[in-house]
């Protein structure tokens, strides 16, 4: 059973995006690990995990939302 846990800052990704993460992810793994079999579907797990922007930093920093936005244009 896969199970694909991500991990973001809270408020960057809205519902719809999280849905088609949810989906597009499922569809991969049925496709390559499944063997494009679509009932494997039922075992593929993915895990959507929103931290609190003042929990990550990168370089030693601390990140907050506005850079994380700004980073990603």
């Amino acid at each position: 059973m896969p199970f694909v846990n991500i991990r973001t800052a809270k408020g960057l990704l809205n519902d719809k995006q999280k849905r088609q993460l949810h989906s597009r992810i499922t569809e991969l793994l049925v496709e390559v690990e499944g063997r494009g079999h679509p009932d494997f579907s039922e075992y593929v797990v993915v895990l959507i995990e929103e931290h609190d922007p003042g929990n990550w930093s990168f370089h030693g920093e601390p990140v907050t939302k506005e850079a994380l936005e700004s980073a990603l244009g």
